[in-house]
């Protein structure tokens, strides 16, 4: 006898939604190399030795992870009328996770964030409280969401500034904790790459052909073409802004050409698709800015750690 999904336990019944929804596993690893990038980065940009303390780490790590499921469950609240309406296949539309329940799974992550903070970081508050406020306004579409709805490139283009404001949080584990009590100038750079990769992986994931198109994808409202060129256009514009931060860690040569290497690796499954669309490549573009996103972080963090590591 099978057994009616939304009658499972609880925790099952949460299994089932993260994993269509905010996959801990495959997310938890991007989002702990996006932190640790983020302390590397600014560690090295400023000339300091060695990596901060293991418990500044931890709690960039864990906070960054707790924010973006909190992004998650804002989104739900955000796009629940939207998702009703035009995906009842959804997890929260189909009955499997109610709003009270991810209501309380919110609290639990804002919970979260504050324990480990007040543990391990609690000078730390302060730049917290910048994207937790950030979600509060994104929650309610910056209070003008009439507006936001009818100028849709001002709504994607707004609520793309959760990416850098994280990323000042993640990486004062460095600059504010361990060192000057001000960012180094490279990390505007770091700043802005993050925030350009919020459009990449934003575009990216909603491009479509005709026989798995939806209703708010860049393909519908802006037409194939047209849209995968927004979408290299973009990851062009990413690609630069990399080049230009990684000259704040003394990569020279070899960071850009292996930021050359990944952009070009993931520019080609655009103009693949532009030759010949398909659902498969759709897919790979999709897979493709997640992708761009964590190796172009790791070279702009880790690699410069590692090669100081090695004393070169």
């Amino acid at each position: 006898m099978l057994t009616n999904e939304n009658n499972l336990p609880f925790f099952q019944r949460f299994l089932i939604y993260q994993k269509e929804r905010f996959p801990f596993f495959s997310n938890g690893i991007f989002l702990m190399a996006f932190a640790f990038s983020a302390i590397s980065y600014s560690r090295v940009c400023r000339g300091a030795s060695g990596f901060v303390d293991w418990k500044l780490f931890v709690s960039a790590a864990i906070t960054t992870i707790s924010l973006f499921f909190l992004l998650r469950i804002v989104d739900e609240f955000k796009d629940r009328e939207i998702d009703a309406a035009h995906r009842p296949q959804l997890p929260v539309p189909r009955g499997l996770i109610s709003f009270r329940e991810l209501k309380w799974l919110g609290w639990a992550a804002i919970a979260v964030q504050i324990l480990v903070n007040l543990l391990f970081t609690p000078r730390m508050f302060g730049w917290l409280l910048v994207p937790q406020a950030f979600l509060v306004l994104m929650m309610f579409n910056f209070f003008v969401p009439d507006w936001l709805n009818r100028h849709w490139v001002a709504y994607v283009l707004s609520h793309m500034f959760f990416f850098p404001a994280i990323d000042m949080y993640s990486s004062g584990m460095d600059w504010y904790m361990e060192g000057p009590g001000h960012a180094p100038v490279g990390m505007v750079f770091f700043f802005a790459v993050s925030y350009i990769n919020g459009l990449v992986w934003e575009v990216g994931r909603k491009i479509r052909t005709p026989e798995n198109e939806e209703f708010n994808s860049y393909t519908k409202m802006y037409g194939l073409r047209k849209a995968v060129w927004i979408w290299m256009g973009v990851i062009t514009l990413a690609f630069a802004m990399a080049v230009a931060a990684s000259s704040y860690v003394n990569l020279g040569w070899l960071g850009a050409g292996l930021l050359l290497v990944i952009y070009g690796s993931s520019l080609l499954y655009g103009i693949l698709f532009l030759r010949k669309p398909t659902v498969k490549l759709s897919r790979l573009i999709e897979l493709a800015s997640g992708g761009w996103g964590l190796l172009m972080y790791l070279t702009l963090g880790a690699l410069p750690m590692i090669l100081k590591w090695m004393g070169y």
